[in-house]
């Protein structure tokens, strides 16, 4: 039997997966994740690696997959440096263990070679999400909405066929849409706000994140609600009404809770709307790369709520989410499940079956 942990080290949440092979065949996984805001501590990674390791117990590990979008944070000058302090901090949590980093050109370097070459290995976590897709659908537009961002990926032949490496490239060609179903700043979702029969101009402060709105909703519950929230107050109704509110400079004895939900209502159209846009290009450019329907797969924290409302918005042919692929677990860790999956390949020389769904 072959077991291999994966790693998604982002800048907020960092998410392992336990996966387990016998016979070329998975037979079995397990997921854990720690909220982890970096830019506050991060010489504190490799203690939060180390107790994430631990809560797998002691079965020794074959191997270990690595992926980073960590490296993005304030706390870091540039992201090479980022990028070596955190592949430091993965060698100190994971003694005696190979390790390999995953590349923007779908690729496992050792350890060493990829310090070495660190910014290929930049923000690749969406290689590991449009591998896994791949291996079940040969064309395909994966939409994987989390808690700070959208990716969407392009599919053809079996194989990732994204515009943009880069975050950069990404955000230009619309494969990287920055929203996610919890920590935007609402600020970065509108610049006004239709409330009390006229149109208000929105508070650039960060007085309320995606968070607050969805939860307002019903879209989340107070437990899917794993970020800090903005004003670092609970996650009530009360108190999510109180920080919407301040988004046009108000508050809970000026609006009530009726035009507070009618807010929240506009601003969740108008994420859905910013998704869209990155959807229909990206399913656009697909479509010209093959005669076969191009299905949008949608995972990740916000897949029946964003990214489904986006691709039905944006008129795709079919949409598939990810739990019919695989189990519904997956959905929540797609790219740690991704990049486990991508190693145990490595060491196998094959792609394992996944049986236990």
């Amino acid at each position: 039997m072959i077991t291999v942990l994966g790693l998604d080290i982002g800048g907020a949440n960092t998410k392992a997966v336990l996966l387990s092979t016998k016979k070329a065949e998975v037979i079995g996984f397990r997921c854990a994740s720690k909220y982890f805001p970096i830019w506050k501590n991060p010489q504190a990674l490799t203690d939060i690696l180390t107790h994430l390791k631990d809560q797998f117990g002691a079965d020794p590990l074959d191997a270990l997959g690595v992926t980073l979008t960590a490296e993005l944070s304030d706390a870091y000058p540039t992201k090479r440096e980022g990028i070596h302090h955190i592949l430091c901090c993965v060698k100190s949590a994971f003694l005696d263990v190979p390790i390999f980093v995953l590349t923007t050109d779908v690729k496992l370097l050792a350890l060493e070679t990829a310090k070495k070459n660190p910014l290929c290995t930049a923000a690749a976590n969406w290689v590991a999400t449009g591998w896994l897709v791949a291996q079940y659908l040969k064309d395909a537009v994966v939409v994987d909405v989390g808690s700070t961002s959208t990716s969407i990926i392009p599919i053809s032949g079996g194989h990732v066929v994204a515009r943009g490496k880069t975050d950069l490239d990404k955000l230009i060609c619309g494969e990287l849409v920055y929203t996610g179903s919890l920590r935007t700043n609402i600020s970065a979702i509108v610049h006004s706000i239709p409330t009390k029969n006229g149109v208000a101009s929105v508070s650039s402060e960060m007085f309320a994140l995606s968070g607050d709105m969805h939860l307002a909703l019903g879209n989340i519950s107070e437990a899917d609600y794993t970020s800090e929230t903005a004003d670092g107050r609970g996650k009530t109704l009360a108190e999510v009404y109180a920080r919407l509110a301040r988004v046009v400079c108000a508050d809970t004895d000026m609006l009530t809770t009726p035009e507070i939900i009618e807010m929240a209502k506009y601003l969740y159209e108008q994420q859905i709307s910013q998704i869209t846009v990155g959807i229909a290009k990206t399913y656009i450019y697909t479509k010209t790369l093959t005669e076969n329907r191009v299905p949008v797969v949608v995972t990740g924290l916000g897949k029946n709520f964003l990214a489904r409302k986006a691709a039905e918005k944006a008129g795709v042919d079919t949409i598939v989410d990810l739990d019919h692929l695989l189990p519904k677990e997956v959905a929540l860790a797609t790219p740690a499940v991704g990049v486990a999956w991508m190693t145990a390949t490595k060491l196998l020389g094959e792609t394992p079956v996944w049986i236990s769904q």
